[in-house]
């Protein structure tokens, strides 16, 4: 047998082991292609889930040093900077393992949860302060985290999240997806978390990059030297250019396999492109990756929250509370419907499936998040990655949870993968997330103009939340004053191509109330309904049998289903009502 025969038959091995995992219970489970459920997935199967898993953790693993890194900037609560930033290596990937093995066996949506990369950075410069020198202390901030996810997760309960959702308007929603998409692209553009090849400017907002790090000034502009750093040029050729290559064709695993290679040929230190360069930066990341397998258990940041409010302290948390709540919720709620609509799963309603038990459980590692002394949990739009490489069930998201409880003993490695190795997979998702643009109502001035800013917003303002707030400020605005005219001119003057707009409904109707809620009404109202029967019963017995009991002995068995088929009025029962019961 030569080596060709040898692979054709492991390959063939995998698929009959793949199609017994698809067509057992634990693929009817996931609802796998295959499996024989009457919900299942097309175009899902187990090693591919698995797959995109490891393709989405490749493009998250990042977090598990970066999170840290902003985090420390905090000061933390009376810990020396070097173990906080130890304790909050820790802390983020046990908790984005736990919640996104939960999420993903909950929910069965592709979707990883971790501590926000945005929203981290507002918790820790904008609310907490370099040092603690900003409004609200690092302990009070940590209790309106705790506090805000029970808050969201009464919002989910009452469904009042997901109406949130639905009463966005649908061109706005599509045009979050595609916002999503250039927001990817800019980080895999970035030097913090991608190629490197832009930075911010000083006379303009944007500059092009690339050029080494060393060789930024103080407005993190290059001086010089532009688009010549190593590391950028094997991102772009080896991360990006090779990795389109082969998806191109078809390769399985193609962006895992970009990473991968890029990664290893980036850990010699005695290269132009290492990520361990000879000097302090790289000498303290190399120390860290020496010992490859380490675990650091969380010392000083467990359970810090301060429930002793006075009034300057109630000031303080309310502040953060509120603040922390209107970015959160439309963060994470936006995020979740894109990579809902990016993988396909979207319902007629514009839902998507187990949306409140997603509320819920992204709810409930928001507090659990700020009990490891991490800012809130949202859902990563990395998850995208996953998506574009196949994953459609909760078995990619608990993939890439075990992933980093696993990098909890090698996040030496894993905290090692160099930006530049993920970058150029960011923009392959953005590409692809951008064809939804498409779908926009181009048409109409009121719904194009709307999406448009809020697609244009997320990228420059670096936040889902705010380019989702400014399309919303303009779409009301803007449509307001159409309607006043339409409605004053009683529709005589009416906007060019009025009749392509697109229909808005705003409201909480029956079909929008939580499942639950309908399940609690109908149990009660049918209870009432069965005590209500015999009494009805009988009365009716009673009014036939009043009019005449020697005639009603003589009947035949047809007219007794006529006096049974009366109400006691006398008015007919009709069939629904005898099926039913009342």
């Amino acid at each position: 047998m030569g080596l060709r025969g040898l692979i054709q038959r492991v390959a063939d091995k995998t698929v009959s082991w793949e199609e017994r995992i698809n067509g057992s219970t634990f693929g009817r489970v996931f609802r796998l292609d295959g499996s024989g459920h009457p919900k299942q997935i097309p175009g899902s199967s187990f090693f591919r889930e698995i797959r995109a898993g490891f393709t989405t953790f490749a493009t998250m693993a990042y977090i598990i040093a970066v999170n840290a890194a902003v985090l420390s900037d905090t000061g933390g609560y009376e810990v020396c900077v070097t173990l906080l930033k130890q304790d909050l290596v820790t802390s983020t990937a046990a908790l984005a393992g736990l919640a996104s093995i939960t999420f993903g066996f909950l929910t069965n949506l592709p979707v990883a949860l971790g501590p926000g990369m945005g929203l981290n950075a507002y918790f820790t410069y904008q609310v907490v302060g370099f040092h603690g020198t900003g409004m609200v202390p690092y302990r009070i901030a940590l209790t309106a985290v705790f506090v805000e996810g029970f808050i969201f997760l009464l919002l989910a309960l009452s469904g009042l999240r997901q109406w949130l959702v639905k009463m966005i308007p649908a061109t706005i929603k599509t045009a979050c997806g595609v916002g999503i998409g250039l927001f990817l692209t800019e980080i895999g553009l970035s030097y913090s978390a991608g190629l490197g090849a832009i930075t911010s400017g000083y006379t303009t907002p944007v500059a092009i990059g690339g050029c080494p790090t060393w060789k930024l000034d103080d407005h993190g502009e290059c001086k010089g030297n532009v688009m010549s750093n190593p590391s950028m040029w094997i991102g772009i050729f080896v991360g990006g250019i090779l990795v389109a290559f082969l998806m191109a064709f078809k390769v399985k695993s193609a962006i895992i396999i970009g990473i991968a290679l890029v990664s290893i040929t980036s850990w010699p230190r005695d290269t132009s492109f290492s990520y361990f360069p000879y000097n302090e930066t790289g000498n303290e990341r190399f120390e860290f990756f020496r010992p490859i397998v380490s675990f650091h258990p969380i010392k000083g940041i467990l359970n810090v929250q301060q429930w002793s409010l006075g009034e300057a302290s109630a000031k303080q948390f309310a502040l953060a509370l509120v603040t922390f709540l209107y970015v959160d919720i439309i963060d994470c709620t936006a995020t979740l419907y894109s990579m809902a609509r990016f993988c396909g799963v979207l319902e007629e309603d514009g839902d998507f499936p187990r949306s409140t038990i997603a509320y819920c459980t992204d709810a409930v590692f928001i507090s659990i998040g700020s009990l490891f002394g991490c800012s809130p949990v949202t859902a990563f739009i990395e998850s995208g990655a996953g998506i574009a490489d196949g994953g459609r069930t909760g078995l990619t998201a608990m993939t890439v949870g075990f992933c980093f409880l696993i990098s909890l003993f090698f996040a030496p490695v894993f905290a090692s993968v160099p930006p530049w190795a993920t970058g150029p997979t960011l923009v392959l998702v953005g590409c692809l997330m951008i064809r939804q643009v498409t779908n926009i109502n181009w048409a109409y001035i009121g719904d194009a103009v709307p999406s448009f800013v809020t697609l244009a917003f997320m990228p420059l303002s670096y936040s889902v939340a705010y380019g989702l707030i400014a399309g919303m400020l303009v779409y009301v605005t803007l449509n307001s004053m159409i309607w006043m005219v339409v409605y004053l001119t009683d529709g005589r003057v009416v906007p060019s191509n009025w009749e392509e707009k697109e229909v808005y409904h705003f409201g909480m109707g029956k079909k929008d109330v939580p499942k639950w809620m309908m399940f609690i009404r109908n149990k009660i109202l049918s209870k009432g309904r069965r005590v209500e029967e015999p009494k009805v019963g009988v009365e009716l017995v009673d009014n036939v049998s009043s009019a005449g009991r020697s005639s009603s002995r003589n009947r035949s068995s047809e007219d007794k289903d006529i006096v049974v088929n009366q109400h006691y009025d006398g008015r007919p029962i009709s069939e629904q009502e005898l099926r039913t019961g009342h």
